[in-house]
């Protein structure tokens, strides 16, 4: 997941405000639990993505307990929209290799 962490965070969080627990399930349930982050992962990427400036957060109740909610600014649905693109960018790139087109002609 190194260099993609950023852009699975913010995905998950585009419908809206997230505590970081919902935030590890969301991705957990989204990639079929092929994919499983820890605490120690997650929040430093949070706490960074807040600092510059693509979260914003804000302390809820539940119940006894208080969480920390995160939600994309502004700037942050651009990145999103930046990261989407080089994504797909990139697995046309890789796919195109893996899968080359079968040049006219050689085709039997």
């Amino acid at each position: 997941m190194r260099g993609h962490l950023d852009g699975l965070l913010l995905a998950v969080l585009e419908s809206g405000p997230l505590h970081g627990y919902a935030i590890i399930a969301a991705v957990q349930d989204r990639s079929g639990g092929l994919l499983e982050l820890r605490t120690g992962t997650i929040y430093p990427a949070l706490n960074r993505l807040e600092r510059i400036g693509l979260l914003s957060s804000s302390w809820e109740s539940a119940g006894e307990r208080r969480r920390r909610c995160y939600e994309l600014t502004g700037a942050g649905r651009r990145t999103l929209a930046d990261e989407r693109s080089a994504w797909s960018e990139f697995t046309a790139a890789i796919g195109s290799v893996l899968n080359p087109a079968v040049p006219p002609g050689l085709a039997t």
